[in-house]
């Protein structure tokens, strides 16, 4: 069974910094993108930033400028770093990784979580 595992979280302030590390084990399957959720107080789980294979990238707009999304030198982990957090990054952060059908292989990951004080 294809497992996948973040962490990192932890209690920042405003202004600092936190990288979240993902990896995913078991099962071999052809990953086609790595990628960060996040679902704060009361919201909905939204797209923070994925990566893909031909190396494009996609971030929210309320991220840009601030995290960065990042594979390892194993192709099967990814990290975000996070920097300049805002109390509005306050969230549970879930890693998801999928396939090139998604309907067969698309994983999510327990979440962490990041709470950023003022």
């Amino acid at each position: 069974q294809v497992q996948v595992v973040e962490s990192g979280g932890d209690l920042v302030q405003a202004g600092g910094s936190l990288r979240l590390p993902c990896t995913t084990s078991g099962p071999t399957f052809g990953i086609y993108a790595m990628g960060w959720y996040r679902q704060g107080p009361g919201k909905e789980r939204e797209l923070v930033a994925e990566t893909r294979n031909d190396d494009t990238t996609t971030y929210a707009d309320s991220v840009k400028g601030r995290f960065t999304i990042f594979r390892g030198n194993t192709r099967n982990t990814v990290f975000l770093q996070m920097n300049s957090l805002k109390v509005e990054d306050t969230a549970v952060y879930y890693c998801n990784v999928r396939g090139y059908d998604v309907r067969r292989d698309n994983y999510w990951g327990q979440g962490t979580h990041v709470t950023v004080s003022s």
